[in-house]
C-alpha cells in the first residue's frame, strides 16, 4: 500500500477518500496534511448531520450552516462520503449562497428507500 502521493503528486487510489486528497500543489499538499487529523471526525460529523436531515437532505452549504464550520472544510467531506457510498446525490437542487442550484445530499438508505 502506497502511503503518498503517486508520480502525478495525486494521493494514491487507495488513500483516498480515507485520506484527504490533494492537487499535487504545495498549498493544497498542506491544506491536505492539515486536515488529516481530523477527517474521520469531520465525515462522521458530515454523515451524521445529513442522515438527520432525512429525505430533504442538505447543500453543502446548508451543510456548513448546520454545523457551524467553514464550507470548504465540510464540503469535501461529501464526495468523500459519496465515494465511501454513504451519501447520495438526491437530484434534487437547492440555490446556494450565490443563489446557483446546489445538490442536495441524502442519506444512502433514504435514496435507496425512496427507488424501492
Amino acid at each position: 500500500m502506497n502511503d503518498g502521493p503517486d508520480l502525478f503528486g495525486f494521493m494514491s487510489a487507495p488513500e483516498y477518500p480515507d485520506a484527504p486528497g490533494h492537487r499535487g500543489v504545495d498549498t493544497s499538499i498542506a491544506a491536505a496534511a492539515d486536515i488529516a487529523p481530523k477527517l474521520g471526525r469531520l465525515q462522521r460529523l458530515a454523515e451524521e448531520t445529513i442522515r438527520a436531515a432525512g429525505p430533504v437532505g442538505l447543500t453543502a452549504d446548508e451543510l456548513a450552516e448546520q454545523v457551524d464550520l467553514p464550507r470548504w472544510t465540510i464540503q469535501p467531506r461529501t464526495t468523500e462520503l459519496r465515494l465511501k457510498g454513504l451519501v447520495v446525490d438526491s437530484g434534487m437542487r437547492r440555490p446556494n449562497c450565490t443563489g446557483k442550484a446546489a445538490r442536495v445530499w441524502v442519506a444512502a438508505e433514504f435514496q435507496q428507500s425512496e427507488a424501492a
